[in-house]
């Protein structure tokens, strides 16, 4: 059985170790601290929910460790505070609850439809309003364009066009860029015909796989 004490100490504790990272956006914390990372685990895997890092959701892909979750949304926010914000890369769903969280309206591409259903569930359980759908993310939601921010939770080894053109006029784009075995975090923010760049810390993702990304035949 399920100690919702339990599981609320484990929060104010990751929340904790959070801010001795160096993340201390107050919105980002306190939405750490509301959305519950347990539910977006397996019974069997609960355990883990809170551990300081990456675990496997199966399908080959991974939840990444809070700080790294933390790390890219604080990025979103410091640069767009509101509005429309698309996903790539669904996966367990967490990502996705902290922006909903925060007050964006969130939509979320992910093109494992395991993952995809199972996130949708635990989406409909906390009664979250996210938008979720399955296919290639690196083609983005072409339907719902343009977005305010675009985050990006899984390594490319280069922008996908499509995402940079439903990029909203001021809006920024965080991604992974780089190697299989290596990628920068990357601030791209979009003004007018001018991209500005920014370079972050160094991460390792898994591979975003799709047309404008790497060749599923690889992985």
């Amino acid at each position: 059985m399920q100690d919702p004490e339990k599981f609320l100490q484990q929060r104010l504790e990751m929340v904790e170790s959070l801010k001795q990272y160096g993340i201390g956006n107050r919105r980002v914390l306190d939405a750490f601290l509301e959305v519950e990372r347990h539910r977006f685990f397996e019974a069997d895997t609960v355990a883990f929910a809170y551990s300081d890092c990456a675990y496997p959701i199966g399908f080959g892909q991974t939840i990444s460790q809070p700080f790294t979750v933390a790390y890219m949304t604080t990025l979103l926010v410091e640069r767009v505070s509101s509005g429309r914000v698309l996903e790539i890369g669904t996966g367990s769903g967490y990502q996705a609850a902290i922006l909903d969280a925060l007050g964006y309206e969130v939509f979320t591409l992910e093109r494992i439809d395991g993952l995809k259903e199972r996130a949708c569930k635990v989406f409909q359980e906390l009664g979250l309003d996210i938008d979720c759908r399955l296919g290639d993310g690196t083609l983005g939601w072409e339907d719902e364009a343009p977005f305010d921010a675009i985050m990006v939770t899984a390594a490319a080894p280069k922008v996908p066009g499509p995402l940079l053109r439903q990029l909203a006029d001021n809006g920024c784009l965080v991604i992974p860029l780089g190697e299989y075995e290596s990628q920068q975090m990357t601030v791209i923010t979009k003004h007018g015909d001018n991209l500005e760049k920014e370079v972050f810390q160094h991460f390792v993702f898994v591979p975003l796989v799709g047309k404008e990304g790497w060749n599923d035949d690889v992985f």
